[in-house]
């Protein structure tokens, strides 16, 4: 059975190496992107199953990426990370077909658990589309 790939975006190089070792503890085959651009050309390239994208980089943020990615491919699951989620973001995002919005960093949230949590839904419904 072949891996789901996960293209993971965010401008911060350390973050992204902490989300490679964590989801492919996971079982999933990973693809990092710095920035918005790189996430981009990655996201049309290298046919991710799943994207894992950070609302606030510097080049391009999430929504443009996002907004670019739905342009030729309307049904890739992703999932919005970000510092900083108030309901302008997720509403936002909502409206482009996030799979999940997940704050990054929150007193009140269990970031690793939300995302396995995501991750496994998504990865169900891959499943059952391929039959």
């Amino acid at each position: 059975m072949l891996k789901t790939k996960v293209l993971i975006v965010d401008d911060e190089i350390d973050y992204l190496s902490v989300m490679r070792e964590r989801l492919e503890s996971w079982g999933y085959r990973v693809i990092l992107a710095q920035g918005g651009k790189e996430g981009l050309a990655a996201a049309k390239e290298k046919s991710p199953d799943i994207v894992i994208l950070d609302y606030f980089m510097p080049d391009l943020d999430g929504v443009a990426v996002l907004k670019a990615i739905r342009k030729f491919n309307k049904g890739l699951a992703v999932i919005m990370l970000t510092s900083h989620a108030d309901i302008k973001n997720i509403k936002g995002a909502q409206e482009l077909g996030v799979s999940a919005f997940i704050p990054k960093l929150s007193a009140y949230s269990d970031v690793q658990a939300s995302l396995k949590s995501a991750l496994d839904i998504i990865q169900k419904n891959i499943e059952n589309k391929k039959g």
